[in-house]
C-alpha cells in the first residue's frame, strides 16, 4: 500500500526504487563509451538471456512486435501465408503475422490455461487444411493459401502445453514461433524431452517483450527472440539492422529494429534477479489462493497444471459480474485490469477476416469474465488481503 493507501495494480516505482543506483551506472557507462546502438552491452545481455532460457542464441530488438515479426520471416513466413494463432492475445501477436505479410488464422482457447487447445488446432489442421498432392505444402481450404507456422501464446506468465503442439507441428512439417512475452522464466515439464524446459526454448524460435510491465522490463521499449538454430539467428540479425551483415553492405531489404545499448544495460541488471522477483510473484499467487479458499464458486482463481511452472505476470479470476467488482474495487483505491475484453476475431481491425460471434465459444465466454488482480514483486500479504476482502465483500452483496 503506498502512502495514500492505494493498492496499485502494478508498483513500478518501487521496483526500480531499489535498483536505482545500479541503473544510473548502465546510464553512466553508455554515456561515457558513446556505445549506444549495439556493441558489448548488448552482446552480453544477449548472451546471459540466452543462457537464461536455454538456448544457444539471442537476438536483441526494438520491442516484441519486432521480435515476433522477425522470428515468423527468419522462419520463411511470408505474402499470401496464413498462420495459426490464438484470439486470446494482445493484437501485437497478429500485428506481427500481418507484418510478415500473412494472415493470421484462429483456434480457440482451452478453458483452463486460457492458453491454446491443441484438440482445436488438430480439428483445424485436420479438418480445414489439405495437403497438396504436388507441393506437399499443407494449404487452408477455405483461402487456398499455405499453412506457414503456428504460434502458441504462453498467456498470463503459464506456457501452452507445447507437446501435442508439438507434435502436430512435426506430423504438418509447421515451425512453431513461440510468443513468450508474457512469460520470462516460465516453465514446462515436457513429457516427450522427460524434463523441464523454459519458455523460449520449445519451439524453432520465440518472441520476448521487454514493455516495462512484463516480468523482465525494460525502462522503455525492447525485445529479443531466442533460438536454437543459427541460421534463424542470423536472418534476425539481419532483418533488424536494414539487412546489412556489414555497414552499407545490404544481404536483403530490413528493417530498423536494434535493441539499444541503454536499454541492454538495464536489462542484464534486471535479469540477475528475474528469478527472485519471479518466485516472489509465485509466493503472492499462492498467497492469493489461501486467501481465496474461503471464496464461494463466483470466483474461479487460476489454473495451475502440474506440467507447469507458471510466472504470474498477471494474477487473473473470474467472475459473473465483471463491471460492478472492478468498480467496487476502484472505489476501494485497488487497481485491476483486463486483458483482453475483446477477443481479437470480434475486433473491427481484423473485420474483413471474416469470424463472427460464436466462432469461438471459449475465448468468447472468457473475455467479459476475466480481471486481472494486483501482482508484482513486493507486494505485501496486507496488501493482498485487502484485495481479497474487498472482493469476497462484492461477491457476498452480489448475491444477496
Amino acid at each position: 500500500m503506498n502512502a495514500a493507501g492505494n493498492i496499485p495494480f502494478l508498483d513500478l516505482v518501487g521496483l526500480h526504487a531499489g535498483i536505482k543506483d545500479e541503473l544510473t551506472a548502465v546510464f553512466a557507462d553508455v554515456v561515457e563509451t558513446a556505445s549506444f546502438i549495439g556493441g558489448p552491452i548488448v552482446q552480453r545481455f544477449e548472451n546471459d538471456f540466452a543462457e537464461y532460457c536455454g538456448t544457444t542464441e539471442c537476438v536483441g530488438v526494438g520491442s516484441g512486435t519486432d521480435a515476433l515479426r522477425f522470428a515468423l520471416m527468419a522462419a520463411g513466413v511470408g505474402r499470401g501465408d496464413v498462420v495459426v494463432t490464438v484470439p486470446n492475445t494482445f493484437i501485437a501477436t497478429t500485428e506481427a503475422i500481418s507484418q510478415a505479410g500473412a494472415r493470421p488464422v484462429f483456434v480457440d482457447i482451452d478453458e483452463q490455461t486460457y492458453n491454446m487447445d491443441s484438440r482445436r488446432l488438430q480439428e483445424y489442421l485436420e479438418d480445414a487444411c489439405q495437403v497438396d498432392p504436388a507441393s506437399g505444402r499443407l494449404l487452408d481450404k477455405k483461402s487456398g493459401a499455405r499453412v506457414a507456422a503456428i504460434v502458441p501464446v504462453h498467456l498470463y506468465g503459464m506456457t501452452a502445453d507445447m507437446d501435442p503442439i508439438l507434435e502436430l507441428a512435426e506430423r504438418y512439417h509447421l515451425p512453431v514461433i513461440e510468443d513468450a512475452c508474457q512469460a520470462h522464466g516460465a516453465e514446462y515439464f515436457s513429457r516427450r524431452e522427460n524434463r523441464w524446459m523454459r519458455a523460449g526454448s520449445m519451439g524453432l524460435a520465440a518472441a520476448f517483450s521487454f514493455y516495462p510491465g512484463k516480468n523482465l522490463g525494460a525502462c522503455g521499449e525492447a525485445g529479443a527472440v531466442t533460438t536454437s538454430d543459427p541460421d534463424v539467428a542470423k536472418r534476425i540479425r539481419l532483418l533488424r539492422d536494414h539487412g546489412q551483415a556489414q555497414k552499407y553492405f545490404h544481404d536483403v531489404e530490413g528493417y530498423n529494429g536494434r535493441l539499444d545499448a541503454l536499454q541492454a544495460g538495464i536489462l542484464s541488471v534486471k535479469l540477475a534477479r528475474l528469478s527472485d522477483w519471479n518466485e516472489q510473484r509465485r509466493q503472492a499467487a499462492s498467497c492469493y489462493r489461501e486467501l481465496f479458499a474461503a471464496a464461494n464458486e463466483d470466483t474461479r482463481l487460476p489454473y495451475q497444471p502440474a506440467w507447469a511452472k507458471p510466472v504470474y505476470h498477471l494474477f487473473v479470476v473470474r467472475v459473473q459480474d465483471r463491471a460492478g467488482l472492478q468498480k467496487h474495487l476502484a472505489d476501494a483505491k485497488i487497481g485491476t485490469g483486463i486483458h483482453y475484453p475483446i477477443p481479437l476475431h470480434l475486433q473491427k481491425a481484423y473485420s474483413d477476416l471474416g469470424y463472427a460471434e460464436g466462432y469461438f465459444p471459449v475465448c468468447e465466454r472468457l473475455a467479459p469474465e476475466i480481471l486481472s488482480l494486483p501482482m508484482y514483486p513486493g507486494l505485501q500479504a496486507k496488501q493482498q488481503s485487502a484485495v481479497v476482502e474487498h472482493v469476497l465483500e462484492f461477491l457476498l452483496c452480489s448475491k444477496q
